[in-house]
């Protein structure tokens, strides 16, 4: 029943962000331009070329972005854990904005590949250096280390895009995240990843939850340690990949949402990664459509929403964890 609140949540979402902008419209207005598009109606034009991408563009990475910080959460036993702290989005950014740069290919959809494995190097380092892999990091620790290569790695995208003529923009969706240009990103194929992505990551979950347990009694119990570990690594670099290659690196998003669905879904983890992916595209549905209202006709880009929502709640979180943790 909870799940289905949070489905009718994610359709409301849906229908503002489809209705909401700078030319308001009607349900039955938006309707009729899914239903019988005109190209002659400003209005069916601004609904299927402008804010249909967007919302396509918001389900993929808002649930990518919440499943991946759910199984990362799991996997670290951490309840700061989140793909945009721990820097995996940043070097997805920075693996597809060096591909643009070098490679001369403007092809989007060979650029999203190489969001793949900028998340998995970052991953794999970040865990490596918080000592994740050896089964002995506190949670301030790991989120320390990927603080330190996550501010490392944007500023390296900083500096490779302010060598670009085109620089602005590009500043603005590698480094804080958005949805303006959705239609232009690989939308069916990043789709299909991060449902792949999804699927693993339901499959693994009963390991995840093993794992939870603590290592000495997840080996006991007949589990491998470095497979459990390497296979969650992959779900988090599909679906990080895949969000940052159509919405850019929107932080804090994997961090709000997996507490909401833990109380939502309880503390069986296909429940709440479930929970996860319908309230993470809610919330990144609720931040454009907030973002393109609030400064309007300009916007606030999504990123910048998220990231003035989740800041306090990733302060309140560490301040919580200080008083009964050591790194």
């Amino acid at each position: 029943m909870r799940l289905l609140l949070a489905a009718a949540l994610l359709a409301l979402a849906v229908f503002l962000a489809l209705s909401l902008g700078a030319r308001p419209l009607g349900l039955a207005e938006v309707w009729q331009a899914l239903a019988g598009f005109d190209p002659q109606d400003p209005g069916h034009v601004a609904v299927r070329l402008v804010r249909l991408p967007r919302v396509a563009a918001a389900l993929v990475a808002g649930a990518g972005l919440g499943i991946a910080g759910s199984v990362m959460q799991a996997l670290t036993r951490n309840p700061l854990a989140d793909p945009g702290i721990l820097g995996v989005s940043a070097g997805s950014a920075l693996a597809v904005v060096l591909g643009s740069l070098f490679l001369a290919r403007a092809d989007s959809g060979f650029l999203a590949l190489l969001a793949f494995p900028g998340a998995a190097l970052a991953a794999v380092a970040v865990f490596a250096l918080g000592g994740a892999l050896r089964g002995d990091a506190g949670p301030v620790r790991l989120v320390l280390a990927g603080a330190a290569l996550n501010a490392l790695l944007l500023s390296l995208v900083s500096a490779v895009v302010l060598t670009r003529s085109d620089s602005l923009e590009v500043f603005r969706f590698w480094v804080n995240g958005s949805l303006a240009q959705a239609g232009e990103r690989p939308l069916a194929s990043m789709a299909a990843v991060a449902l792949g992505g999804a699927l693993l990551a339901l499959a693994v979950a009963p390991t995840l939850e093993t794992l939870s347990l603590g290592n000495a009694v997840a080996r006991g119990l007949g589990t491998r340690l470095l497979r459990a570990q390497g296979t969650a690594l992959l779900v988090v670099t599909l679906l990080t990949g895949a969000s940052v290659a159509v919405a850019g690196p929107v932080a804090f998003l994997g961090l709000m949402v997996p507490p909401l669905a833990r109380r939502l879904a309880g503390h069986a983890l296909r429940a709440e990664l479930l929970a996860s992916a319908l309230l993470s595209a809610t919330l990144l549905l609720l931040a454009d459509t907030l973002g393109r209202l609030v400064i309007a006709p300009a916007e606030l880009r999504v990123g910048l929403v998220t990231a003035l929502v989740g800041g306090p709640i990733f302060v309140l979180l560490v301040r919580r964890l200080s008083l009964g943790s050591r790194a």
